[in-house]
This record gives C-alpha cells, structure tokens and sequence, in this order.
C-alpha cells in the first residue's frame, strides 16, 4: 500500500475534526475523498502531507511516517492546497526554477521543468507573469509545482474550484492522464468530479468515513432504487407496498407511482407480477439510473 492510516484523530478543542479515520490507498489508485463542506477532507490531506500532525494515529507513505520522517514524504508527495498559494509577480518559468531549487533538483532542473512544462500544457503562457494567468492557467501552474520533483502521489484539495466548464474539463483530463502514473488523492464535494476523474470514492462526514469503494459498486450498494411505474387504471399506496421489495410508494399523479426499494434489490420483475396478479395494464416502467450524488446525499443527510 502507498498510503496507510491508522484511527487518525484531530482535535480542536472540543471539535472532533477526524474521528478515527483508516485508510488504504494503493500504488497508481485515483482516489476522490468526498464530503460537505467542514468534513475533515482539508484536515486529513494536511496530515497526509506532514503540514500538521493528528492528535492521535499515525500515517504512513510508501513505509514513511508522515510525522516521523516529514522530509522523506516531501520528497515523493506532490500537493496542490485548495488555496493555491502563487507568487503573482513571477513569471512562470522563473517560479518553476525557484520551486525546483527548493527540491534541490540541480542540473536536471532545466530538463524537468520542460517536460513539466508540456504535461501540464502551460507552454503557450510560460513566457507570462503568473498574475495575469486566467484561473484554469493558475491551476495547472500550481499542479506543475506539485509535479516538478516528479512524487509518487499527489495530494490534490478542490483543484477545480471556481473553474469555468471548459476550464474544469481541461484541468479534469491532465488529471486522468497523471492518474495513469502516480497515485492520486483528490479532495472535492462535486460528484461528477468523482465520476468523472476517479475509479474509488471515500465518503467522510463530521470526520468519520461513511462509505468506501468502487465508484460504479457505492452507486448501486448504497444508493436506494427508485423505479417509476404507470398503470392504466389507479392503483392503490397499500396495494403498492405489497409488491416484495417495496418500501416505500409515492404518487406522482393519479396513475403513476415512485416506488423506492432496498439499495440493490430490482423490484421490476415484482412489479409485473402485481400487474399480472391484479389485472392492471402497465403502461410504463423506468429505473432511475443510480448515481454518486444520490449516494452522498444519504450518507451525508443533504436532503
């Protein structure tokens, strides 16, 4: 495993930001952590990267303690803040050679920050100060920091915030295509991000994580099916709630019905058998497509 953590808790005061938190990431998974706003994300990545220690529990990158051995997990972890801190008045070039003094890349500092230059595709601005870049050049300026000294994971808190849609999907696609080499935590509460970006999820909520897996497998474990059903003649809400499976029935209008079932149960082929059984036409049936943000909202009780 690449990243490991053990009950990680952080306490201010009396607010318990991370409760207990265990993880495992392995080499080359793209990992979107999800939750609201105040979750505990920002918290644990900070951890994660040695910027503040827990209170209690440890953490560990590629066999490093985050706390123990802070610089040898500086040197293979790429972090991009959610405020990404930039200096305006540096031109591009001339911050990438500052960034890569820091990492004492030596002679090799001219042939990275090319090749980083052209991954993250900032050569047509590169000869520009930072401080006139469009916010989509600023944020692939701060991932070419985060990549310069070539780490093995990348730690990326809310890297497509405040995006326009063309520049969202840009910055989404340099993030596919590094996934492909290294692993990658991203830190958002967009659930297309997720979907669109990341093969697993990690739900956290008030500091506790909720839920944990395949992208495609959490929207059908987690996610309740809804399916909507039309009859020719009215049917009945007890009537519907005799159908297996059925949990809960809600009308839209005199002849069409919501019918909700337990997280991965079909009731369709149900559903024909009470049509059958009581005489009813059917005249439609149509399963919601389960998806990631109906997932969060349950597991995170935004209704």
């Amino acid at each position: 495993m690449s990243i490991i953590t053990h009950n990680i808790t952080k306490v201010y005061g009396t607010q318990v930001v991370l409760d207990k938190v265990n993880i495992n990431i392995g080499k080359g998974e793209v990992v979107g952590l999800l939750g609201p706003n105040g979750a505990g994300k920002s918290t644990l990545m900070k951890i994660l990267t040695g910027y503040i220690p827990p209170t209690s529990g440890t953490a560990s990158i590629y066999g490093h303690d985050v706390m123990m051995d802070t610089e040898e997990v500086k040197k293979i972890v790429g972090y991009l803040p959610e405020h990404n801190p930039l200096y305006l008045d540096m031109y591009i070039k001339e911050y990438l050679e500052f960034i890569a003094g820091i990492h004492k890349l030596g002679k090799a500092s001219r042939s990275r920050i090319r090749e980083i230059i052209e991954i993250t595709g900032i050569g047509p601005e590169q000869n520009k100060k930072i401080g006139t870049l469009s916010k989509g050049y600023r944020q692939r300026v701060g991932l070419a920091q985060a990549l310069i000294h070539n780490p093995e994971v990348l730690i990326l808190d809310e890297p497509t915030s405040g995006l326009d849609p063309n520049q969202l999907i840009e910055i989404r696609e340099l993030i596919k295509g590094i996934g492909q080499q290294k692993t990658v935590i991203l830190s958002t509460h967009i659930m297309q991000e997720v979907e669109a970006v990341c093969s697993r999820a990690i739900i956290i909520n008030h500091g506790i994580i909720v839920a944990d897996g395949a992208t495609a497998e959490l929207s059908v474990i987690q996610s309740h099916d809804i399916v909507t059903v039309e009859f020719e003649t009215p049917a009945t809400e007890q009537m519907l709630l005799s159908i297996a499976g059925v949990i809960k029935a809600t009308k839209y209008n005199a002849l069409t019905w919501k019918l909700q079932s337990r997280p991965g149960e079909d009731i369709r082929p149900g559903i024909n058998k009470f049509a059958v059984e009581n005489k009813l036409t059917l005249l439609s049936l149509h399963r919601e497509e389960h998806s990631l943000e109906q997932v969060f909202q349950e597991l995170t009780g935004k209704k």
